[in-house]
């Protein structure tokens, strides 16, 4: 065998280190299901979530829960009488994303206002108008979850968002 040189022996660790990481990567990426999407589609389908049971919800009160993942909270507020994009028997349950769509700061509800704030720039954002931008820094209102309302079991699910989450190519990732 002949000498080995510091080429020979990067040729050989280099090699070894791809092969690995390629068949990591390949059982990693076989163990994934896999989805099923129409081919040509240029939007990805939202899933249905189940947000809460009417009974549970009170007049005012925000719900927070997190749509279309983990990382984008929302609020779900029945207002007590009808608004815009509004779900259930009074078509007054609304959602909307968390997030300001000035600069991605999470807003509060303030329940005397009934408004949105954001804390960081002071944008206000009305619920009642489909999450209209009222006044502040952002240009954008903030983005509607879609609601559906099963009247047999009493539960509001989240199936779409009307909008851009802040921070997003798209909403579903």
């Amino acid at each position: 065998m002949g000498k080995l040189t510091r080429r020979i022996f990067l040729k050989f660790t280099g090699s070894g280190a791809a092969v690995s990481t390629l068949a990591l990567s390949s059982a990693a990426f076989a163990q994934q299901p896999t989805k099923s999407f129409p081919p040509g589609a240029t939007t990805l389908p939202y899933p249905q979530q189940a947000i809460a049971k009417l009974g549970d919800l009170k007049i005012n009160n925000p719900v927070s829960f997190s749509y279309p993942d983990g990382a984008s909270p929302c609020a779900l507020i029945k207002k007590g009488k009808p608004v815009s994009g509004g779900v259930g028997p009074d078509n007054d349950i609304v959602a909307y994303s968390t997030l300001c769509t000035h600069m991605g700061c999470p807003v509060l509800y303030d329940q005397a206002a009934e408004t949105f704030k954001c804390p960081c720039h002071y944008s206000i954002f009305d619920p009642d108008k489909a999450g209209q931008m009222v006044t502040g820094q952002a240009t954008e209102n903030l983005p509607q979850i879609v609601l559906a309302y099963n009247d047999e079991e009493k539960s509001v699910y989240a199936i779409a968002v009307q909008g851009l989450i802040y921070g997003r190519q798209a909403n579903i990732i």
